[in-house]
Parts: structure tokens; C-alpha cells; sequence
């Protein structure tokens, strides 16, 4: 049943470039919950696998958005790449020896909030300083890394919440 749970997250994405076309908050906030859709991956998928679908992911949402093509891999494949140091540093090793997925139900919202935090935070040090290129001030910079930090976080927990529910998790 694992085909349910992928349709899931391909309808994340393609929400993520409607979010992306039609919702320009403003220039200060980048909404942007693909760092929670590549933490919520099942546990049991490696790094390699994890990176390709990364990839993929920041490809589709580049070449279908008005984005520079490229940005949001470069973000998003660091994030895959440190995705079991982000889980093992805040959940521990037994869940990889126990093969367990992360749920909101067993590991609580406040860890599950600070894996996405960090894993967001990882997509934007990257993201805004090349969305920049150098061309806006560093105090620019930092304000809408810190917005849209916030919102992002904010905006994946939901999106986690959905993707770690007992009932998703039963089609992985």
C-alpha cells in the first residue's frame, strides 16, 4: 500500500508549486514545506534513495514554478543528505533499530517540531543566500530567513501531522 502514501506526497508537491505560482505572501516569507516532506520519508529508506527522491522533488517544483531552475535542488538534497543525522540526533538510534517510523503519536510534537525546524532551517541557509545572489543586504537576508523559518515550520508540522498519521502510516 505503499502507492497511497507516494500519491500523498505527490499531492504535496504539486501543492507546493501552486503555493509557489499563486501565493506570493510577500517578499519577506517563503513558504516552503519540502524539508518536512523528505524528514516524513519512511525510516527504512536510505540516504541514496532519499537524495534521488529529493532531487526529483526540488526538479518538479523548480520546473514548474517560476523559480530558477536548479535552487531549490541545491536547498533541498542537503536536507535528504542529513536526514538520518537530523533524526538520530533527535529521536536516537532505536528507532532505526527498531525500523520505526517517525508519527506525531509516539514521538511527540515537540521533537517532530524540532526536527523540522532544523531541517528547515538547513533548506533556507542555502535557499535565501542563492536566491539573493549576493544582490540583497545581509539584514534582508536574515529577516526573511527568520519569517520564513517561522512560517514554514509552522505550516510543515500540519503537513507532518497529515503524512505521520496512524492511518497514512498503515499504506506505507
Amino acid at each position: 500500500m505503499k502507492t497511497k502514501y507516494y500519491i500523498i506526497y505527490v499531492l504535496l508537491v504539486v501543492a507546493q508549486i501552486l503555493l509557489g505560482n499563486y501565493l506570493n505572501l510577500t517578499q519577506y516569507v517563503v513558504l516552503c514545506f519540502l524539508p518536512a516532506l523528505i524528514m516524513s520519508l519512511p525510516i527504512t529508506m536510505s540516504t541514496a534513495p532519499a537524495m534521488v527522491i529529493a532531487f526529483i522533488t526540488g526538479f518538479a517544483v523548480d520546473f514548474f514554478t517560476h523559480g530558477i531552475l536548479g535552487l531549490t535542488i541545491v536547498a533541498l538534497v542537503p536536507v535528504a543528505f542529513c536526514r538520518s543525522w537530523i533524526t538520530r540526533l533527535i529521536f536516537g538510534e532505536e528507532m532505526f533499530a527498531r525500523k520505526e517510523d517517525v508519527t506525531m503519536e509516539r514521538q511527540g510534537a515537540p521533537k517532530i517540531t524540532l526536527g523540522i525546524l532544523l531541517s528547515t532551517a538547513l533548506y533556507f541557509l542555502i535557499y535565501i543566500p542563492l536566491d539573493g545572489a549576493g544582490t540583497r543586504t545581509l539584514t534582508f537576508d536574515l529577516i526573511r530567513f527568520a519569517l520564513s523559518l517561522a512560517v514554514s515550520t509552522l505550516v510543515s508540522i500540519f503537513i507532518v501531522k497529515i503524512l505521520t498519521s496512524e492511518e497514512v502510516r498503515r499504506w506505507r
